[in-house]
């Protein structure tokens, strides 16, 4: 997972704009091939005729802060004035989403951005290091980051169950929560585990919350490593490639963006865990996400980069 967040920036847009409109007719003679290239065409997105009209007549101003942007603001996290909120969709999360987005991460590199224009009520976005104590919440509360500690999303239930039964358990091991994911207790403990998971399912225990983290990988250790995202249960998403256009340098192509790490999360909690289909619900959360992806891929091709 790419905690790198992503959005155009003033020089992306200026060039991808121009090379857009001096390649238009070009483009409209695409092969029906060509166009399968593009890994994001399946989702069921709404209309983006309104981000289409917003990209012809330029840069606009914020409503809030007058800043001039392209799309959207990325500081007050509102549409421009090109783009009126009710011609953007808005996506009901079945849970809430924090970000906590590091201090040396560029605001209009940012993905998280998107998550925050399409799910207002359900995102809220932290600069490090003002952040909330999660401590109290733990068993209601899940942080995605990778690592040897982490269980994959089918697992989190089990695993925040066990967190209430070890905070309310005096014989509970002492071991760090995070140590205690990976021991295999004994036969005779673990039916004891169980039988107190069972006395313990209430709503009490369901996940209501889920962290990310907003920068680069060479940056995270700083945040992962805080005292107050310490016991947290950690989330390991499966690998997927991303489509990312600011990819990291030397690393792998399975490092999402923000934007697509909370995506793929909330598809796999949808199955794994609500137990329903997918019928592209989230889809939307990828609105702005797949039209800079189709506009710079589309850029690149016209220069001959591609």
């Amino acid at each position: 997972m790419s905690l790198n967040s992503s959005t155009l920036s003033n020089e992306e847009n200026s060039q991808g704009l121009k090379s857009n409109a001096e390649c238009s007719e070009s483009l409209e003679l695409q092969t029906v091939s060509s166009l399968q290239d593009n890994p994001l065409q399946r989702l069921q997105l709404a209309s983006q005729e309104v981000l289409e009209k917003a990209k012809k007549s330029g840069r606009s101003k914020c409503p809030r802060c007058s800043s001039s942007r392209m799309f959207y603001c990325y500081t007050c996290f509102v549409p421009v004035e090109t783009v009126p909120t009710k011609e953007i969709p808005t996506v009901k999360l079945p849970l809430k989403i924090d970000i906590i987005k590091h201090p040396n991460e560029t605001d209009g590199k940012s993905t998280a951005v998107h998550a925050k224009l399409l799910a207002p009520d359900d995102v809220t976005i932290y600069k490090y290091p003002c952040i909330p104590e999660y401590k109290e919440n733990r068993h209601e509360i899940a942080l995605i980051f990778p690592g040897p500690n982490s269980v994959s999303v089918k697992d989190i239930v089990f695993h925040l169950q066990k967190t209430v039964v070890c905070d309310n358990d005096d014989d509970c091991s002492r071991e760090p929560f995070l140590k205690q994911a990976k021991i295999e207790p004994k036969e005779e403990e673990e039916k004891n585990l169980n039988k107190c998971i069972s006395s313990n399912r209430t709503e009490g225990t369901r996940l209501k919350k889920i962290v990310f983290i907003d920068s680069t990988w060479n940056q995270t250790n700083k945040i992962i490593t805080d005292e107050r995202l310490q016991g947290l249960l950690q989330i390991e998403l499966k690998t997927r490639k991303t489509c990312f256009w600011r990819h990291q340098k030397g690393k792998p192509d399975t490092y999402l963006s923000t934007i697509e790490a909370i995506y793929y999360f909330l598809v796999d909690y949808h199955q794994e865990i609500l137990k329903e289909n997918y019928k592209g619900q989230y889809d939307n959360l990828l609105y702005f996400f797949s039209f800079m992806y189709t506009l710079i891929k589309n850029a690149k091709c016209c220069a001959g980069k591609e």
